[in-house]
């Protein structure tokens, strides 16, 4: 357990990504607060199972990300009863797909309040703790559209490019600290709520379960495979290692090929 003694906050992480992230974090022994919503029995039951797996404790928190203020309050409560975070995980997101011309404005801010501001809050409140240890990991969420386009997703494509020039400056700002700064950019990842979108887009399209997959959800992917929770998770665990210790201002792609096109 290499990271017994860390505290980490993972943001949007009651399920999906952020969930896995917790997960492979708590099993290395890292005292852990998710962040989310959902139905708060399971919530309960996943921040149990993560204390249990770390043998240290866990938390929960339903901060809203769009809220600089209560995102604070949320580090602040991460520091009191955790301890001042190590690592700080920004993985909330959201997403709205239209042409530009029928965007709603309060989309377009609330995808890049949650997507983008909310990682410049957590970085801004946690790196003062990171350098007084000398030690510290600051990882995004980023995507395939954080290096290329998709039409009708202005708002998301517009925050994750942000993000990973978000990464490259921190990385710089914080290089003699030994603090590392990177983001993680997965293609197509295969979620619960990507699998519920499958039989809608079945009947609207007339499509079988396999031309659909193939064909609309993966239609980039060259690997014709989606990328799983778990391998977004791996590399955020490797990110922390020692071993990692010189990547900074990285963007990892994970993508089944789709930017390699």
């Amino acid at each position: 357990m290499f990271l017994k003694g860390k505290t980490a906050i993972v943001t949007g992480s009651t399920s999906g990504i952020g969930l896995a992230y917790a997960k492979e974090l708590a099993a290395e022994g890292a005292s852990v607060m998710i962040n989310g919503f959902g139905d708060a029995d399971e919530i309960e039951a996943e921040r149990v199972a993560l204390a249990e797996v770390s043998g240290a404790p866990a938390l929960y928190s339903d901060t809203d990300m769009t809220d600089p203020a209560a995102i604070e309050a949320m580090v602040a409560r991460c520091t009191e009863e955790l301890g001042g975070a190590d690592i700080a995980i920004a993985n909330a997101g959201i997403q709205h797909v239209a042409p530009i011309d029928d965007f709603p404005p309060e989309k377009w801010d609330a995808i890049i309040a949650i997507n983008l501001s909310s990682a410049w809050h957590l970085a801004r409140l946690t790196v003062p703790a990171m350098k007084e240890r000398g030690w510290g990991r600051i990882i995004c969420t980023a995507s395939a559209h954080s290096l290329v386009a998709s039409p009708n997703k202005s708002a998301y494509v517009a925050a994750k490019h942000g993000i990973a020039g978000l990464v490259k400056t921190l990385a710089l700002e914080t290089a003699q600290h030994g603090i590392t700064v990177n983001c993680i950019s997965p293609g197509y990842v295969w979620t619960p709520l990507v699998e519920k979108q499958i039989p809608d887009t079945m009947q609207s399209r007339g499509m079988t379960r396999e031309e659909v997959m193939n064909d609309v959800l993966l239609a980039a992917q060259p690997t014709k495979q989606f990328v799983t929770p778990e391998q977004v998770a791996a590399q955020a665990l490797y990110l922390c290692r020692d071993e990692a210790a010189s990547m900074t201002g990285a963007n990892l792609v994970i993508d089944g090929g789709w930017t390699a096109q």
